[in-house]
């Protein structure tokens, strides 16, 4: 422990009277906070594996609180052709459940949710962290068709087995001839 007062810290400017004075007793506006959590320890449940409350930490990663990733696209619609370009850019911080192994082989599925869906999908690439998969895909369909309906991404697994281990969607009623990124968080698989 480190002797803070002004005797040990010789030349140094009086910080005993500022914020930062560890000696004054009444803390009366110091929080004690949990180190992952942000929120002040007091309101956290703490009971051991037995008892029916859980910890934030533990909360904060299960179920659907949990962080599953985001999916960058680039939309783009070209009008003097009629066709939409869409191109999946790379997936980030993306959680696959334990059951897929380690490093299984993710695809995007995409779905213009037409009345006829048209559907397509990316390769599959090794699971890792950031995976990039810069593929574009064009289709030809009328401006106004797509304004009325949405994009659906669905995050696979193909191996060990084919999975949807998230979704993510996107409405396309801005869609325009200036292309745009979008960053889509992805969240569970709906059952």
């Amino acid at each position: 422990v480190s002797d803070l007062r002004p005797s040990a810290l010789p030349g140094s400017f009086d910080v005993s009277r500022s914020m930062f004075d560890l000696r004054s007793p009444p803390h009366r506006f110091m929080k004690r906070y949990d180190s992952l959590s942000s929120v002040p320890s007091s309101t956290s449940s703490r009971k051991d594996s037995q008892g029916s409350n859980r910890s934030l930490d533990t909360i904060t990663l299960s179920g659907d609180e949990r962080d599953f990733g985001r999916l960058n696209v680039k939309l783009c619609y070209v009008s003097s052709v009629e066709q939409i370009w869409i191109t999946v850019l790379h997936c980030k911080d993306l959680n696959w459940p334990s059951s897929c192994g380690e490093n299984p082989r993710i695809c995007v599925k995409g779905i213009l949710t037409l009345p006829k869906p048209v559907q397509f999908k990316s390769s599959a690439k090794e699971g890792c962290n950031d995976i990039e998969f810069m593929e574009t895909f064009v289709f030809a369909i009328k401006l106004q068709s797509l304004q009325a309906v949405r994009l659906v991404f669905k995050i696979q697994t193909q191996t060990p087995r084919k999975k949807t281990i998230g979704e993510c969607s996107l409405a396309l009623r801005e869609l325009s001839s200036e292309e745009s990124s979008h960053w889509l968080d992805i969240s569970p698989a709906s059952k």
